[in-house]
């Protein structure tokens, strides 16, 4: 079974839109889901969007990432300080140094700015992100 962490902050609301999706693909059978908030209002919100597991802060980033198949979230979460100081140090190098395939979608709240990279609507990343995720699942 594979195992996509999915790590957002803030309320929730990209990964809730990544979780819906890969819940709704047909590889969500033969995966195990794990929402993972940097704060206790993006878990329940992930959660409620039926996340297998959730669990908040730096630990749950830090444990779960030495194992996971997949990463998901926005492009912060490899940033110190990133997400108005919600992402730590610790999980910013969990993350990063994870030897699990990353999927990160540049947004604006993170205060990243990646050159070459075009404005696109949160819906039409999320779904970009999903397509990336799902074609990791079928390799």
């Amino acid at each position: 079974m594979k195992k996509i962490v999915v790590i957002d902050g803030q309320g929730g609301k990209l990964g809730r839109l990544v979780i819906e999706q890969l819940k709704a693909a047909s590889f969500s059978s033969t995966c195990e889901i794990i929402a993972i908030g940097t704060n206790s209002i993006a878990t329940a919100t992930m959660l409620k969007a039926g996340a297998d597991n959730g669990a908040t802060g730096e630990n749950p980033v830090i444990v779960n990432c030495r194992d996971a198949d997949i990463i998901v979230g926005p492009i912060g979460i490899i940033a110190t300080d990133a997400l108005y100081g919600e992402v730590t140090a610790a999980m910013a190098v969990a993350v990063g140094s994870s030897s699990a395939h990353k999927v990160l979608m540049p947004v604006s709240r993170c205060r990243i700015s990646i050159v070459g990279a075009l404005p696109v609507p949160t819906a039409e990343l999320v779904d970009m992100a999903v397509k990336q995720v799902l074609k990791r699942l079928g390799e």
